[in-house]
């Protein structure tokens, strides 16, 4: 079915609940952290349509202090390095590890492309028994163009030396499956809540439950 396996790495590897105990650390509601996550990327992929590049911990630094100063908090350095170093101790979802090893063990390249910073999740895929599965940490800081772009994707298949028509994007968010799709990869939507996929994008080639469930769609 394909050769390669591109993975997102926030939220359909990692678990990002983890992260609502440093927003309240700060001071700032638990549910802060859905907002500010969805505005890192808003204006990721704002940046990404004019032509321009940020990077992923610039933006969520500044879009943090913006939360603490409407929250009537004084924003330190301290305090957002607090928040944002929650990236490094976010644990796996508990389908990745087994799902991954025998994607694996059926000869399938694994190589995770994130928005974010590949080094963040270096102690997590270690952690999490995955490190030695992967192939390849990307981020898009090399093409400067953040997903869904299609710079992005075809960055992660030249790096694989890989046509992108033999590469799948496992994903648990649908613009991530729509725009890899429309670079030319296969997508692989992962819907461990069995949410409605938009019909507004493009559907995906494949749904799967968890990783585990995804292991049973690529044959040895």
């Amino acid at each position: 079915m394909i050769d390669v396996l591109v993975l997102d790495v926030n939220e359909t590897l990692t678990d990002m609940e983890p992260l609502r105990d440093g927003f309240e650390a700060a001071g700032l509601p638990r549910h802060s952290l859905d907002a500010w996550f969805a505005a890192t990327l808003r204006d990721g992929f704002a940046l990404t349509a004019v032509g321009a590049y940020a990077a992923f911990r610039d933006l969520a630094a500044e879009l943090l202090e913006a939360q603490l100063v409407t929250a009537g908090i004084e924003p330190t350095a301290e305090t957002t390095k607090n928040v944002l170093s929650g990236f490094t101790r976010l644990p796996l979802h508990a389908d990745v590890a087994p799902g991954l090893h025998k994607i694996h063990e059926a000869g399938v390249r694994i190589v995770t492309l994130t928005n974010g910073s590949a080094a963040m999740s270096e102690n997590v895929f270690r952690d999490g028994g995955i490190l030695p599965l992967l192939e390849h940490r990307l981020d898009v800081s090399v093409p400067q163009r953040w997903k869904p772009h299609p710079d992005a994707y075809r960055y992660a298949a030249e790096v694989c030396g890989v046509p992108v028509e033999r590469i799948g994007l496992a994903a648990v968010h649908p613009w991530d499956i729509d725009g890899a799709q429309r670079a030319g990869l296969q997508g692989f939507y992962i819907d461990r809540r069995k949410t409605p996929y938009p019909k507004v994008f493009a559907a995906p080639d494949h749904t799967a439950a968890d990783f585990e469930a995804l292991a049973e769609l690529i044959p040895e």
